[in-house]
């Protein structure tokens, strides 16, 4: 079993709860947690690992350290689930770390007031990004990454994306599954392109904004 906590384009996390939840119902399955978007408000299993020994919590350094060209991440859980990975990563990594990647890595950890500093700064703008989409008639899943993934009631999510694109400003939309066709996954970027976003969907007076 393999999931990402934040969710995938949903931002949604699931509590600590729920994971354990899964891992007392799943004993003979080994347990994957994708925690790329951790950082931004999720709750981390890594303090279950000593207690579930099928469970495997993976980290990427692309995201919240700001590592993406890297292609850095890594694995904790049990030393047996560790030992499988190091036999079989060759086989299937694309991305092979070389040095600049491993010294890029630790100076990234090691900077822990950066790091600290960027979460609060993406969280307190992901806050003013919901509020402002909120205000304007959006509905905004709960988000613990570092984008949102919204939808407003009545809009067609294709044209609104589309419209959007007209004023410079690009988000993602799904057509599949078609469940959430309405909603668009939305990056937190910097202040000035969240008030361009805002700004663009102030000029919703066109036809595709509609």
């Amino acid at each position: 079993m393999i999931f990402p906590n934040p969710n995938a384009p949903t931002g949604v996390a699931l509590p600590l709860s729920e994971v354990r939840r899964l891992l007392i119902g799943n004993p003979d399955s080994v347990v994957v947690v994708d925690e790329a978007y951790v950082d931004f408000g999720g709750e981390s299993a890594v303090s279950l690992v000593r207690e579930f020994p099928q469970l495997l919590v993976v980290h990427t350094l692309s995201k919240s350290r700001a590592l993406a060209g890297l292609r850095v991440g890594y694995a904790v859980g049990h030393p047996d689930l560790i030992e499988a990975l190091g036999r079989i990563k060759d086989s299937f990594n694309s991305y092979p770390l070389d040095r600049l990647a491993l010294a890029g890595a630790v100076a990234a950890m090691e900077d822990d007031d950066w790091f600290r500093a960027t979460c609060r700064k993406v969280i307190a703008t992901r806050d003013r990004m919901v509020a402002g989409l909120q205000a304007r008639g959006f509905e905004v899943l709960p988000s613990a990454a570092n984008f949102v993934f919204a939808r407003r009631p009545g809009s067609d999510g294709a044209a609104l994306a589309a419209g959007l694109r007209e004023h410079k400003v690009l988000v993602r939309h799904f057509r599949k599954p078609e469940r959430i066709a309405p909603f668009l996954r939305i990056s937190v970027g910097t202040e000035a392109q969240t008030d361009a976003l805002l700004a663009a969907l102030d000029a919703a007076s066109t036809p595709t904004l509609k």
